[in-house]
């Protein structure tokens, strides 16, 4: 044979050889057979044809089976088709075995393809979490305004992790339930006596139904005053009633105005009557006088009783006080 043959068969082997290896791999095989794990040659193969990694699978299945679980490699394989993190479950399940928690296999599946962490979620059911709740701002009924933080500690809720509402609605649950108690008080003094009080009366709502967890206990942390609520608002309203009067008061001075306006306008009117009156009264005295019907003596007693009539009319009226220069 020549040198490229020999080479070519070479080449040709070790791609062969390396091939082999893939689809059959017996290093695998032999360390599941050692780990006590039954699986064969013909499960390995198939699962590269369904590009499924073997590793991750005999893996997940050797931990569990040193750990004491029973869990079928068919089972493993399927989670992972359907696009679940098998070394999570698995861990999940050694945890909850381990603390005496009821999960198996199924459940754990479920609550991984849902979305949830279900590894996190056994760690929690462990070593409850405290959850800090925002500021909530309240009123009480003598409208003094508080300012209560709270935090809530809870446990996941295997069985409802699927499903169960998440810590938003944890959180807008004990919210309303700080609000609600607040303003139910008569005054803000009971509640800075018992803060206490809050927490009780939130528990008794159970607020964790239809949840993933289980809230073991609501501590108020710290319960602040704000505004005096009640002041600012009859503050308003006094001054929206002051503006109304206000309004009201311009809208009478407008009408005196347009009445005074509008007595004016009469008054022009007679006096500009009195007046045409008053120049017809010369062409009367004339005509009076050219029918022999008035006298130059009666004219003159006319006169004088006007003279008369107009000094009474100063004499009844009372003296001016003369005007200071400034």
């Amino acid at each position: 044979m020549t040198l490229p043959a020999i080479l070519m068969f070479v080449v040709g082997s070790i791609f062969a050889l390396f091939l082999f290896l893939y689809f059959i791999p017996i290093n695998l095989w032999i360390t599941a057979v050692f780990s006590g794990v039954k699986v064969s040659i013909l499960d390995l193969v198939l699962m590269r044809i369904r590009k499924v990694p073997p590793g991750a699978i005999v893996n997940a299945m050797i931990i569990s089976t040193k750990a004491g679980l029973d869990v079928k490699i068919n089972d493993i394989e399927t989670h992972y088709l359907a696009g679940g993190d098998v070394k999570m479950v698995i861990n999940a399940l050694i945890s909850a075995d381990k603390a005496n928690i009821p999960l198996d296999f199924k459940l754990a599946t479920a609550i991984d393809l849902a979305g949830r962490n279900v590894f996190d979620a056994v760690q929690i059911s462990v070593n409850p979490r405290v959850i800090d709740v925002p500021a909530v701002t309240a009123v009480a009924k003598d409208g003094i305004q508080l300012i209560a933080k709270a935090r809530v500690t809870v446990r996941a809720n295997i069985n409802q992790l699927v499903g169960g509402a998440g810590e938003d609605t944890i959180l807008a649950r004990v919210g309303e339930g700080i609000v609600t108690s607040i303003g139910s008080a008569d005054s803000h003094k009971e509640v800075l006596e018992n803060p206490d009080k809050i927490s009780k009366l939130v528990l008794q709502k159970g607020l964790d139904s239809g949840t993933a967890f289980e809230i073991l206990s609501i501590d108020i942390a710290d319960v602040d005053i704000g505004k005096n609520i009640g002041a600012i608002l009859q503050t308003d309203q006094a001054e929206a009633d002051k503006k109304i009067a206000q309004a009201k008061a311009e809208e009478r001075r407008a009408m005196a105005v347009a009445v005074e306006q509008e007595m004016k306008a009469k008054a022009q009117e007679a006096r500009a009557k009195v007046i045409d009156q008053e120049a017809e009264i010369p062409k009367a005295m004339a005509g009076a006088f050219a029918s022999g019907n008035l006298g130059i003596m009666d004219y003159y007693k006319m006169k004088n009783i006007e003279a008369d009539t107009g000094m009474r009319d100063s004499i009844a009226k009372p003296p001016q006080k003369p005007k200071k220069d400034d």
